[in-house]
């Protein structure tokens, strides 16, 4: 039996990207032959609790809360020194300090593998404390993904690192044609109105206050902002007297309807804390252009600028109002890179294909 030990900072019903790709893995890689996943992960706050999901035991440890984006936990450490001697092969993802810690701690001698989504880009006063850990642990890492070459580039540690590194992007489950119900139609003001969505958290780098200064430039659209966060208020605030609709957090099933009701997808991200978007990889399995930025990380390389959408510079709200402009005055050109949008989700990003690539890599037998 080949054991896998999936480490995180949480887990779904939690929102984030990070959790959407550690409970894919957890579903898929317990499906090859003679293969067993558990994952070790925290609470937001509150005691810990272990329960079985989709066939897989996750381990969520006791927290006293959160402090600089970090669970702090006392009892993970002591279930990591038990995990790692049932583990055949831990994957880490980071960024998530508490992880390295407890890892050069137990001087486990199983394989480690990083999944490195990003690096530290906000919690600077943190980062001048941990940088000689997280360098220790890449020292320390067999092996180490990235989801694009952006992410090796953009980051401040992984280019020293290169020869450890293997590239292999997040993937998508791709499921059959549906009937969705207009979830976005049904709310519009005025019924001729292309619909622009975006989807994510409201916070700092997902640049929702730069979508909302340039949809002010913007004619004949509604934006409908799927999500919450600490900036909503505010995003309110500066949204009056404009047709937007704040929709909060949607269900799996209804933020399906919304990418297959849009016409034109956003992802105005600011800053590097936004590493791949893997909404973009949503709205192009349904067919929808993409409007992102030109990141240095791994936005960009998702969706290609003039092939399934259009990249603007980040913080800039004229030339992302500009490029709202372009593909809302044209349905060929909305159609045109749609199309070549989904072909590419297909293509690059199906579970099946990318499943066997991690797995293969979890079990140093690469055959990328």
């Amino acid at each position: 039996m080949f054991h896998i030990l999936e480490v995180n900072k949480f887990y779904p019903p939690h929102i984030g990207g990070i959790e959407t790709v550690v409970a894919q893995r957890a579903k898929y890689l317990s499906a090859f032959p003679d293969t067993e996943v558990k994952v070790l992960v925290c609470q937001e706050k509150g005691r810990g609790v272990t329960e079985i999901r989709n066939g897989v035991e996750i381990i969520r440890c006791g927290s006293l809360g959160t402090y600089f984006s970090c669970p702090l936990s006392l009892s993970f450490f002591r279930k990591f020194q038990e995990l790692s001697a049932w583990a055949d092969v831990i994957e880490f993802h980071m960024p998530f300090p508490l992880e390295d810690i407890a890892c050069l701690l137990s001087k486990c001698r199983c394989r480690v593998v990083l999944s490195w989504h990003s690096d530290v880009v906000r919690q600077k006063k943190l980062l001048y404390f941990y940088r000689p850990v997280l360098r220790k642990f890449l020292h320390r890492a067999d092996c180490i993904i990235t989801a694009t070459e952006g992410h090796i580039e953009s980051s401040a540690f992984l280019p020293e690192f290169r020869e450890k590194c293997r590239v292999i992007p997040y993937p998508v489950e791709i499921s059959g044609t549906q009937d969705f119900p207009a979830i976005l139609t049904k709310q519009l003001i005025k019924k001729k109105n292309l619909k622009l969505l975006f989807v994510g958290r409201l916070v700092y780098y997902k640049g929702v206050d730069v979508l909302i200064q340039a949809f002010r430039n913007v004619q004949g659209c509604e934006l409908f902002l799927c999500g919450t966060g600490v900036l909503e208020p505010e995003l309110r605030k500066m949204a009056e007297n404009l047709s937007v609709h704040f929709l909060g957090n949607l269900s799996d099933a209804d933020l399906k309807a919304a990418f297959a009701d849009c016409d034109i997808f956003i992802l105005p991200s600011v800053e590097n804390s936004e590493a791949f978007g893997i909404v973009q990889q949503e709205a192009m399995l349904a067919g929808k252009p993409v409007i992102n930025t030109n990141l240095p990380t791994g936005v960009p390389y998702v969706s290609l600028d003039q092939k399934t959408g259009l990249t603007v510079p980040p913080h800039d709200a004229a030339a992302l109002a500009e490029a709202i402009r372009k593909l809302a005055s044209s349905p060929e050109l909305r159609k045109k890179y749609g199309e070549n949008a989904r072909k590419r989700v297909l293509e690059l990003y199906p579970c099946s294909k990318i499943m066997q690539d991690v797995y293969h890599v979890l079990k140093n037998d690469e055959k990328l």
